[in-house]
């Protein structure tokens, strides 16, 4: 007889749809809290600008959420057209062919980074004459070079008499801050329309975060966490969303074992220590 659980089944068992709190930047599970919002009204303004944005935080935040959810926003929009990176680790040349894959849907034959930047240039004057306005998106932006951020802000400065022909957002970590600050790309940093920083949940954030999720995946049933463990939760993930849903996920499966319809404070303990290797709380 198989004796391994089928996970699927575990979260269904529970009430839930699909897991509350996996870790993949699931745009099902947006949480629109004011942080966000606020984050995503300065995404608008720095593309309707057409200058250049920029969103960091700390590792865990939700950039790429965010960053994916606010791509999904444009989408919609007939106007936009995107192109979008996630992988920055790579040539300037090959940096420019992925932008003009994604704006026209295919591979170019050039080689060369000027003839690439010259068919990317004809490109954007091409969606301008058709009221397009290009964005370009960078995730995981603190792992470019700097030689390779002072490229992207040469194709910001593409213009005809009367508009930007593309506008960039950057997304990253910290790091990105520090690199935005050196000697190096102050030229840029002078161009910086939006600069939003993420930070951490509070108390009461982390509750909402973490009831949200829930109420998302509920099918049935009316599991939940007693306050005493969203308490905790703050406590031990100090409100980073990857963390929050690494350890509520933990205390799911927790609660599953012990067959209980709720995590209370000794479960979401025993989750910490699993996770966190520690379970002490003043």
């Amino acid at each position: 007889m198989n004796t391994l659980y089928d996970i699927d089944q575990i979260y269904r068992a529970m009430g839930f749809h699909c897991p509350p709190f996996r870790i993949t930047p699931d745009t099902t599970f947006f949480f629109p809290h004011s942080q966000y919002l606020t984050a995503l009204g300065r995404l608008r303004f720095g593309a309707s600008s057409g200058g250049l944005t920029v969103l960091t935080g700390e590792v865990g935040l939700g950039k790429t959420l965010l960053c994916r959810y606010f791509l999904r926003q444009l989408a919609e929009a007939p106007e936009v057209r995107t192109a979008y990176i996630f992988n920055p680790k790579q040539s300037y040349g090959e940096l420019l062919a992925s932008l003009y894959r994604d704006l026209t849907g295919e591979d170019i034959q050039a080689h060369a980074p000027g003839a690439i930047h010259d068919a990317l240039y004809q490109q954007l004057i091409r969606l301008a004459g058709e009221g397009k306005r290009v964005i370009f998106i960078v995730d995981e932006a603190h792992a470019l070079e700097p030689s390779l951020i002072e490229g992207l802000r040469l194709l910001t400065n593409l213009e005809t008499e009367d508009r930007k022909l593309a506008s960039l957002m950057l997304f990253g970590q910290t790091e990105l801050d520090e690199l935005l600050a050196t000697r190096q790309l102050r030229a840029l940093r002078e161009r910086i329309t939006v600069w939003h920083k993420l930070r951490p949940f509070g108390w009461m954030e982390t509750a909402e975060y973490v009831n949200h999720r829930i109420n998302k995946a509920r099918e049935s049933g009316n599991f939940c966490f007693t306050r005493a463990a969203l308490t905790a939760v703050r406590y031990y993930t100090s409100g980073i969303p990857r963390r929050i849903n690494i350890l509520c996920d933990r205390a799911l499966l927790a609660a599953f074992s012990q067959q209980k319809s709720r995590v209370d404070l000794p479960l979401l303990r025993l989750a910490a220590r699993e996770v966190f290797g520690r379970a002490s709380m003043n």
